[in-house]
């Protein structure tokens, strides 16, 4: 009886210290359309340690699937901020935001 006790609290404590191979975030964008779902998924489906990038432009929710280990959120937002796009927290570039076509441009699709 004890043995086994001493094994499951090896268990739990290994456990405790298991960190994801990989993580799945959603990350509210500023993009609003079918290009803009072009242009980030292209960049982010080919940056190391990103597995998976899907935006929906309609709810402009991009979910990414990554490792942590390689790459982080923060520097997710910012490949996103680098394209044009406002990305949770992280504003878009401004510079970069400028050169989008007028349809990706904020409220662009609105006029």
């Amino acid at each position: 009886m004890k043995y086994i006790l001493l094994i499951s609290i090896a268990l739990m404590s290994m456990s405790l210290g298991f960190k994801p191979k990989t993580e799945t975030v959603v990350i509210k964008t500023s993009a609003e359309c079918g290009e803009c779902k072009e242009r980030i998924e292209a960049k982010l489906n080919y940056t190391k340690g990103i597995s998976f990038a899907d935006l929906n432009y309609e709810t402009q929710e991009l979910t990414v699937k990554f490792k942590p280990d390689v790459t982080s959120l923060l520097e997710i937002k910012t490949i996103v901020s680098e394209l044009g796009y406002d990305a949770d927290e992280v504003k878009a570039n401004p510079t970069a935001q400028k050169a989008l076509p007028a349809c990706c441009q904020p409220n662009g699709m609105k006029h």
